[in-house]
């Protein structure tokens, strides 16, 4: 998640180890399974461990290129190339989009994946930066939501239910520098391309190790199904008032198209009344390794990486799948 910073037009802030963060205090036990309604459209279950075998392919990405996973190095395009190989193989549309403007010199792509099937005029996506900063390898920050999203994007693959409506992944470039590559997707598309785009989701730290359950623009209908399935947790999330503004989902917002997303929190500090409710150290930041050297596989919340995981397959399959 790029730390807050202004810009002359408007303000702009501009993801495996055995992390895990205490259940919520009234929560059931945590089964990988929620507590939704009957009616409700029975999404998989997705596999924890292998969204952690994917952040250990980033990890060692990075410990070959310098130790990060920076827009503008190998490292970050050695990343395009790893999620690129499994979707390609898995059977989806992968495109790379150079960012030619607004972007870092030297920045890699944007890599777009679509699911061949369902109405192409009512397209869901979900995103998440694959970029890092140069302090560390980013394997919460944002390794987490990228794993999250690739194995998400093979479980539909592996499935492949009967398709209503159109589903496009995108791991985004540059987000550390400005949400640049997320902007300049946004600004790409044309009238009609955007009105397709009838939600965008968003994936910004989902593992921090005292993190807490955060859902962006939480009260609306983009948010309903995340919160449904959190709330069948007893997690009782909360606004992500921390990351307004700070991730790819704010050029989609400000383009008019409705967003949401889950986030486990970055370098606020988790209240009394958190701690209380999730879990973990008060007074103490969400990710204290936030832009650090020490994002490793060691500063991943497996329990939150998870819960979100799945929460992700549940949105999906409630505004996509027949």
């Amino acid at each position: 998640m790029r730390r807050r910073f202004a810009v002359a037009s408007f303000s702009l802030a501009v993801v495996l180890g055995c992390g895990t963060l205490p259940a919520a205090a009234a929560a059931p036990a945590d089964t990988g399974r929620s507590a939704l309604p009957v009616n409700a459209l029975a999404a998989p279950d997705v596999d924890v461990t292998k969204v952690r075998a994917h952040l250990s392919e980033l990890s060692a990405i990075a410990g070959r290129n310098g130790g990060n996973r920076r827009s503008t190095t190998q490292g970050y395009r050695d990343s395009v190339a790893y999620v690129k190989g499994k979707l390609q193989a898995a059977g989806y549309t992968v495109t790379e989009q150079p960012c030619t403007s607004g972007c870092t010199s030297g920045a890699g792509p944007n890599l777009i994946a679509e699911w061949p099937q369902g109405d192409a005029n009512n397209v869901y996506m979900f995103g998440a930066h694959l970029d890092g900063v140069s302090a560390g390898p980013g394997m919460n920050d944002n390794g987490s939501g990228s794993a999250a999203l690739l194995e998400n994007a093979l479980t539909l693959a592996q499935q492949n239910p009967a398709m209503r409506n159109r589903v496009r992944f995108a791991w985004w470039t540059d987000e550390e520098q400005g949400l640049n590559g997320s902007e300049f997707y946004v600004r790409s598309l044309s009238s009609t391309q955007r009105s397709r785009i009838r939600a965008y989701y968003n994936f910004d730290m989902v593992a921090s190790t005292n993190g807490g359950y955060f859902i962006n623009r939480i009260t609306t209908s983009a948010a309903a199904p995340m919160k449904a399935y959190w709330d069948s947790l007893g997690l009782q999330p909360e606004e992500n008032t921390e990351g307004a503004g700070r991730s790819d989902d704010y050029p989609f917002q400000q383009a008019g198209i409705p967003t949401s997303g889950y986030a486990m929190g970055a370098s606020a500090r988790k209240t009394s009344a958190q701690a209380a409710k999730w879990g973990g150290t008060a007074a103490s930041a969400y990710d204290p390794c936030y832009h650090r050297s020490c994002d490793t596989l060691t500063n991943v919340n497996t329990t939150g990486l998870n819960r979100a995981a799945d929460g992700i397959a549940h949105t999906l399959w409630q505004q996509a799948v027949s």
